[in-house]
């Protein structure tokens, strides 16, 4: 399948100031499948040496002793019996469980900056093996991480952009086409999209899912994959907690997302976890679900938005799961409700606020909302280009009550009301309505500073 980050990892490769590279992002999000099938069996074909440290024990214990590159270099390619030069790519996957090799990263980047590095694991993990190195555990006395010598890459479940593209190429490129030339679709066409939204919704990101949904033509059996990767993150939980009590707390937070969104206010309440329950209780289980790309949190903005975009108070803010059909499995929802006729009126708003937060998320942006007096709000307020772009997600038409209020209070380039409907912008309000399949296209945009509003 086709993911969009196969185009950072190319431009990665062909920077003459490249770093060694850690790619990051939750478990199965297809990080593995990106950097051998996508990436290195296409640009270095034969000329690669994948090394994964849960399988290969005597590199593991080598490089375990040392974070010496030199050392490290020679060892493997006397293993592999293949010179390592400036054509050849180095792959460490699993690096959590050798933390030496994220300190000779350093190495790598100052005496060996032509070969080629790229290493991948879970950030949960590795800060897990600091700490306990700062306790004097561990394989090594001390981890120094590599700050300043090293390129960063997320992944995330596919979004909506990349399940069209390899579900329905023709669909894709009709829908990025009027995007592009702002332009609104067809009504056959708008709604074809909007079904391939809805089957997202219901599927997610996770790629094996979605390759069960492309070839099979099954969603039902795409749904059993997501139930066993819903279960398999809750296992993953004690890979990544310091104690029995933070691995149950994580477990009820992660399983009680949804039921957080599905209430008036929809910001995080403890108590709805667990009576008597505090904010600070779940810290660290929010701090370590985040950094493990599971969760994604959005913080509250009051009154007036000042640039940058900060926090007013940190006891309020609002999680989302990271990819949407898990989402939609743990609300418990019958899967028919969103390929049925009815599927308008049965599904809430809050499933395409989830749906948004996460393609923002995915486009390098980081969440905030809004809440004015008399309980006005918006579900996401943008920074790009040092104005602001507040967001409005609507699962029918809605009004624009939140939006005047905020008008009252700030000021912005432009306002977007995201929603079933097709595309359409009045320049008189500043007001472009777009529908849910073209959010992904608008976030990265957005995120590149260049949202263009003219035909």
């Amino acid at each position: 399948m086709e993911r969009s980050a196969l185009q950072k990892l190319l431009d990665w490769n062909d920077d003459k100031r490249r770093k060694p590279l850690i790619i990051w992002g939750a478990r199965q999000v297809g990080k593995t499948y990106l950097i051998k099938e996508l990436f290195a069996e296409k640009i270095y074909k034969n000329n690669y040496i994948y090394i994964d440290f849960k399988k290969e024990d005597e590199i593991l214990s080598f490089c375990l002793k040392t974070a010496d590159a030199a050392k490290i270099i020679e060892y493997i390619s006397l293993r592999a019996g293949k010179e390592i030069n400036e054509h050849t790519l180095l792959i460490f996957d699993e690096i959590q469980e050798c933390p030496n090799i994220i300190s000779a990263l350093k190495y790598f980047c100052q005496d060996f900056r032509n070969i080629p590095v790229i290493a991948t694991g879970s950030m949960v993990r590795i800060k897990l093996h600091r700490e306990m190195n700062k306790r004097g555990f561990g394989h090594a006395a001390q981890f120094l991480f590599p700050v300043g010598k090293i390129d960063q890459l997320t992944i995330y479940p596919m979004t909506f952009d990349e399940f069209l593209l390899n579900s329905n190429k023709l669909l894709y490129n009709t829908v990025k086409n009027a995007y592009d030339q702002k332009e609104s679709l067809s009504d056959d066409a708008h709604q074809l999209a909007m079904e391939y939204l809805y089957k997202y919704l219901l599927i997610g990101g996770m790629p094996e899912a979605v390759d069960i949904f492309i070839n099979d033509k099954n969603l039902f059996k795409a749904r059993e994959v997501l139930a066993a990767l819903y279960d398999n993150y809750l296992s993953d939980m004690e890979l990544y907690q310091a104690s029995k009590e933070a691995i149950l707390r994580s477990r009820s937070l992660f399983n009680n997302i949804y039921k957080e969104l599905n209430k008036e206010s929809k910001n995080f309440s403890p108590g709805l976890i667990k009576e008597n329950s505090r904010t600070r209780d779940y810290a660290t289980s929010i701090e370590w679900l985040t950094m493990a790309h599971i969760i994604n949190q959005s913080f509250q903005l009051k009154e007036h938005v000042t640039i940058p975009l900060m926090a007013d108070n940190d006891s309020y803010f609002r999680l989302f799961l990271s990819d949407i059909g898990m989402f939609s499995y743990q609300s418990g929802i019958n899967a028919a409700s969103f390929i049925s006729n009815e599927k308008e009126n049965t599904l809430s708003g809050i499933f395409f606020e989830n749906y948004v937060a996460n393609e923002l998320v995915a486009k390098g942006h980081k969440l905030f909302y809004w809440r004015g007096k008399t309980n006005s709000e918006l579900e996401f307020i943008i920074e790009s280009n040092n104005a602001l772009y507040p967001v409005d997600v609507k699962k029918g038409r809605g009004n624009l009550n939140s939006l005047t209020k905020f008008a009252s209070h700030n000021k912005y380039n432009t306002a977007i009301k995201v929603s079933k409907n097709n595309y359409g912008y009045d320049p008189k309000q500043k007001l472009l309505t777009l529908p849910f399949y073209f959010v992904p296209f608008m976030a990265k945009q957005l995120a590149e500073g260049i949202l263009n509003l003219q035909q």
